[in-house]
């Protein structure tokens, strides 16, 4: 069968059981062809050495009784059609290479196949085989131009039994795209193999590759003839954690984050080890290159634009390049980005009045090219298309936030309302004690009371006591004092940036809205001023009026740098990369939760293997652009350590934690809003109910006999190593649920699906049309608050406008992030959706009821998307309706491309 093990460990018994079987297979078999013709096959030996045999193909036609089949005129005539995708932009090589293909695949020597059957031969004691060279091109060529069809004849006996699995061996030079393998000639009509894989040429690795029917099997339920074939597959994909990875590789293996410095480019580009004891952090694909020269604890980077490993079948598709978010992010990243620099870096000075922002939508920044050629053709070809760039102008659109009210970002109203609103709603906090106190080290952070007291939030009050507020439930938090005052001081050490440690309180009034009633912001304690805390509030003269724009400014700086590092980055990219490489390593392809939840791992890894190679590396956009700087990921780990809970990702769960739900066994998912009109919260709840129940009725489908779920070992597996391994510093934790019931279960998946869908795409989506006007949303701060005894107060007294200004991120940093943030919130044309998941699913589940439960979710989907357009126009919703009150739209389950701030992919793939 041509399939080889390339392994330098020892070998359970278990496995080499599976190995033995695999090679008396291959030893009993006896090929042949009209014209001889000798391939070789690697065959591991019995002491995993590689020995090279040598497969004579034998002229003469034989049968034998081994389970090996040859046309004899006997039995049942059947044919597979393999469909495999071609490249949409071909070089004068790939089309050479194409009829070198056709030519090898025309006369029987590009793929073989091998259909195994469900059934076991007697004499193999595992599953019939029979096997047949794919031939010649098709009489009906495919209507797609980038599909190619081949097809492969065969003659079973009719005992033969179903196909339950195929072995593919590619003989030819490169790698190849299959799309779907159909069986046409048994009883039960045509059977699909529809996989959507690279099958690596065999000159690259041996071994072939097993692709399974669209059936799903429990692994104790699995045909006979086929089990052996799911372990083996299984083991192929876990690798032996060794050596460098290859690119046409498929190992799924986990590390920490040691490859985000450059040390041996320069001593500023050194980063920590994220993920261990003193810097916890969930795992990472592995990709297993060296070490660095002045660093053995940091692995060698791959700078753009070449390719970070991660397993072949999860990269970009090539048919998605135009117009697919990533291959914006790509050409954002390596070209536009150093372009910008380029372009500014010379005259790198702050915007000097608000005319100057409102160019960047009007008339666009001018792109240096240095009379490069070259580049002019690259900008003209690729910077085009993705971006509004004509003729070297890069022109903005105007952002939501602005474009019904453009001075709506100036009011506290505004304010306050994107807390519950925005792209970040997921930090606010109802206020359960008073007075506020840190609980850090007060030997070295000073004392912990904050500096808010009970008069200045009574003044605010309307006669309202603080602990009747409380009681009421009316006063609410956005505290990041102790996540960030650890770090403010190296923070405040780097070059142009100035930040404080916030905390904001909230009046929820008797009108439906949000007030922001005092702004905390401190400094580390100094043996002058052990207490470093500065109170701002919102003033009636001119002076305090802009002292407290300032001082919201910094708070949305705060919100900015822990919405993408914490909220962002940690808690959906990162966070869901363990689950999806347990998923690969534990899960059969046929293993009924692989299939529920293959959808929602799409393209996250390769979207994470380039933010580690150009967004959260060391020098990359996010320490360029965002306050923390080089100790972002540092925060981003703290944050892991200090509140990252699995349990506490489920919505109902978050909310009640942060005080914003009350359990209530009357409503529907037994929790209520202590703010009604919180619109991520009360769209959020559709959404997860619906994903909800529609994973309850998937998984109940599947385990309704008892102990299913206690029985099931690779689904014991997998989540012991999300735990374990994946989730490993943090494995000891009490709180990971257990893994027992189908109830278990489905709160679990629940959770993963809403952090990959809904939850990415409400924090994500919204992120140009809020922080594309960067007064709204500064990603960074370069100036303190002046004090009276300052010698900049009087400048600020003279010009507060220009101080203002001055104090946000230069025109080079907010024209990148810009760029960035712009790139992040765009939907490809051909994004894939949580309500298309009923069509999506039809090409790997062959079962009538799992489809009918899709169509139900889809069709809930569709009510939801009724009831937040309703919602949407509610005048007493005043957070979600008003004059120039843009809607909410960010959980609205469909979207068109662009940037629509809206739409709710199925995975993390931007």
């Amino acid at each position: 069968m041509f399939i080889a093990q390339s392994r330098s460990t020892p070998l359970s018994s278990e496995i080499q059981h599976v190995f033995t079987i695999r090679r008396r297979k291959i030893s009993q078999i006896c090929r042949y062809n009209k014209s001889c013709c000798k391939v070789k096959a690697v065959i591991q030996s019995g002491n995993d050495n590689k020995t090279v045999k040598d497969a004579n193909f034998m002229e003469k036609s034989m049968e034998e009784s081994n389970g090996l089949l040859v046309s004899s005129g006997k039995g049942r005539d059947v044919k597979a059609v393999i469909t495999l995708r071609k490249k949409i932009k071909e070089k004068i090589s790939d089309k050479i290479e194409d009829q070198w293909e056709s030519l090898m695949n025309g006369i029987g020597r590009g793929i073989l196949i091998q259909l195994i059957s469900q059934d076991i031969d007697p004499v193999t004691k595992s599953g019939k085989f029979a096997e047949s060279y794919v031939r010649g091109w098709l009489s009906k060529p495919s209507d797609h131009p980038h599909i190619v069809e081949y097809a492969a004849n065969f003659t079973v006996p009719h005992n033969f039994g179903r196909p339950g699995a195929i072995i593919i061996t590619n003989l030819l030079d490169k790698e190849i795209h299959l799309v779907q393998i159909v069986v046409h000639g048994f009883n039960e009509g045509p059977l699909f193999f529809s996989v959507n894989t690279w099958i690596h040429s065999q000159k690259d690795n041996p071994e072939s590759r097993i692709i399974f029917q669209n059936q799903a099997y429990l692994p104790s339920q699995t045909p006979p003839g086929i089990k052996d074939l799911r372990r083996e597959d299984l083991l192929s994909i876990r690798g032996n954690g060794k050596g460098e990875r290859k690119l046409h590789e498929r190992i799924y293996d986990y590390d920490v984050y040691n490859d985000l410095g450059n040390p041996d480019k320069s001593e500023d580009l050194a980063r920590p080890l994220v993920g261990g004891k003193e810097k916890p952090y969930p795992r990472r694909c592995r990709t297993g290159r060296g070490p660095t020269k002045k660093d053995p604890l940091a692995e060698k980077r791959i700078e753009k634009p070449h390719p970070v490993y991660v397993p072949r079948d999860e990269t970009f598709e090539e048919i998605k390049q135009n117009t697919f978010s990533a291959g914006r992010l790509k050409a954002l990243l390596h070209n536009l980005v150093p372009l910008i620099a380029a372009t500014l870096s010379s005259s790198d000075i702050p915007f000097t009045n608000f005319t100057d922002i409102d160019k960047l939508y009007k008339d666009g920044v001018v792109l240096n090219d240095d009379n490069d050629p070259k580049k002019n053709k690259f900008l003209s070809e690729t910077l085009d298309k993705v971006f509004s760039v004509s003729k070297r102008l890069l022109k903005y659109e105007i952002p939501a936030i602005i474009r019904r009210d453009r001075f709506a970002w100036l009011r506290d109203n505004e304010f306050a309302r994107q807390a519950l609103a925005g792209v970040n709603p997921v930090n606010i906090e109802l206020l359960r004690e008073f007075p506020i106190v840190s609980k850090l080290d007060p030997a070295v952070y000073g004392p912990p009371d904050s500096a808010i007291t009970r008069d200045l939030i009574e003044q605010e009050l309307n006669g309202m006591s603080v602990e009747e507020a409380i009681q009421d439930k009316r006063l609410f938090i956005l505290d990041y004092h102790d996540m960030l005052l650890p770090f403010i001081g190296k923070m405040n050490s780097l070059p142009g940036r100035k930040a404080y440690a916030s905390r904001t309180l909230f009046f929820y009034t008797s009108r439906g809205v949000l007030k922001p009633i005092v702004v905390e912001l401190s400094l580390p304690p100094t043996p002058s001023s052990p207490r470093n805390k500065r109170i701002f509030s919102h003033g009636q003269d001119a002076t305090n009026h802009w002292i407290w724009n300032l001082a919201k400014a910094h708070v949305c700086s705060n919100d900015a740098g822990v919405h993408q590092l914490v909220n962002h980055w940690l808690r959906t990219h990162a966070c869901m990369e363990p689950y999806i490489i347990a998923t690969h390593r534990h899960l059969s392809s046929m293993h009924p939760i692989y299939k529920l939840l293959h959808p929602h791992m799409r393209y996250t890894l390769e979207i994470n293997a380039l933010a580690r190679q150009s967004l959260i590396n060391g020098g990359g956009v996010i320490e360029a652009c965002f306050s923390p700087g080089r100790y972002s990921m540092e925060i981003s780990s703290a944050a892991y350590k200090s509140m990252w809970r699995f349990d506490m990702e489920a919505l109902p769960a978050d909310l009640i934690r942060r005080g914003m739900a009350v359990e209530d066994t009357s409503m529907p998912l037994g929790v209520k809003l202590v703010i009604e009109d919180y619109p991520y919260a009360a769209d959020g709840l559709l959404i997860w109910s619906a994903i909800k129940e529609y994973v309850e009725s998937y998984v109940d489908y599947y385990y309704s006999e008892p102990n299913s779920v206690t029985s099931d070992l690779e689904l014991q597996g997998w989540w012991n190593e999300i735990k374990n391994k994946g989730h490993v510093d943090k494995k000891n934790e009490p709180w990971w649920p257990k893994l027992v019931t189908k109830e278990d279960l489905s709160g679990i998946l629940t959770t993963m699906i809403w952090t990959a869908s809904a939850q990415h795409a409400a924090i994500n989506f919204g992120q140009y049309p809020f922080g594309g006007y960067v007064p709204n949303r500064p990603t960074l701060m370069r100036k303190l608050i002046p004090h009276e005894d300052d010698p900049s107060y009087e400048n600020f007294i003279l010009h507060p406008e220009y101080t203002f200004l001055a104090s946000l991120p230069t025109q080079l940093q907010a024209t990148k992030v810009m760029a960035v943030k712009d790139t992040l919130s765009t939907h490809s044309a051909d994004e894939e959706y949580m309500y298309q998941l009923h069509e999506i699913q039809q090409f790997s589940v062959n079962d009538h009821e799992i489809l009918e439960i899709l169509k139900r979710f889809s069709a809930k989907l569709k009510e939801i998307e009724d009831t937040i357009n309703q919602r949407n126009k509610d005048i007493r919703l005043k957070n979600r309706s008003g004059a120039g009150v843009p809607p909410y739209e960010l959980l609205l389950p469909t979207s068109g491309p662009g940037v629509t701030c809206r739409g709710i992919p199925n995975s993390i793939s931007i």
